[in-house]
């Protein structure tokens, strides 16, 4: 399970705010192993002066590094009969997560996307252009086409969830928004909008995450 951290967060937050915890039952019966990687935000979508297309392009290389060394360094040093990932994160690590999920279905087969946005409008406005489109999951969603990729994504497991509570509104209209775009795209999801009670905060994500790895076919 590859986790992501949220906005500016590091690689040790999972740990310090209790998710480890909450999910050890499941490591310690070698239903999953967690792999926190580290976050770069504050050099890509929160940096406060660099251009977008700088942005997307340190962005882009984050992504490499994660796809093709922290991965197969994983396969490499541990052994281990994982063959596929789940992908997850919290706040801006929904984001991430679902962003790394839907653009490399053939490598994560499974997504658990707590509180997440799913697109860059809180931090880039309403800019757009070629590159960074194609990192806004709710525009290249929207006019995927591509009928094997689909397929992958039709074979694969969806969980996003936002609570309804305090700080999750924009959290909310974005998960409306692609929960139309994967019902459109005959793309079968589970997404479970929690309580008015619910809000954007780990007290709520420790409850979800053990949660929702029940119900993975891990």
């Amino acid at each position: 399970m590859v986790v992501f951290p949220t906005q500016n967060g590091r690689f040790f937050e999972y740990e310090d705010f209790g998710m480890i915890d909450v999910c050890k039952g499941f490591i310690e019966s070698g239903q999953i192993m967690i792999i926190a990687v580290d976050g770069i935000d504050p050099q890509t979508w929160t940096h406060p002066n660099l251009s977008v297309p700088s942005r997307v392009k340190r962005h882009e290389a984050y992504e490499r590094h994660v796809i093709h060394e922290v991965l197969p360094f994983v396969k490499t040093h541990y052994t281990s009969p994982y063959k596929t990932y789940i992908s997850t994160g919290c706040s801006m690590g929904g984001y991430h997560s679902a962003n790394f999920f839907f653009r490399h279905p053939q490598i994560f087969d499974s997504l658990i996307a707590l509180s997440g946005v799913y697109r860059l409008k809180l931090f880039l406005g309403d800019y757009m252009d070629e590159a960074l489109y194609f990192h806004s999951p709710l525009n290249y969603l929207k006019d995927l086409r591509d009928p094997v990729i689909l397929k992958q994504l039709r074979q694969n497991d969806i969980i996003i969830s936002v609570g309804q509570g305090d700080w999750e509104e924009d959290m909310l209209e974005d998960t409306a928004a692609l929960k139309q775009i994967l019902k459109d795209k005959r793309i079968p999801a589970w997404i479970d909008l929690w309580g008015k009670d619910v809000a954007h905060d780990w007290p709520w994500w420790r409850k979800q995450m053990p949660y929702f790895l029940k119900h993975l076919k891990l």
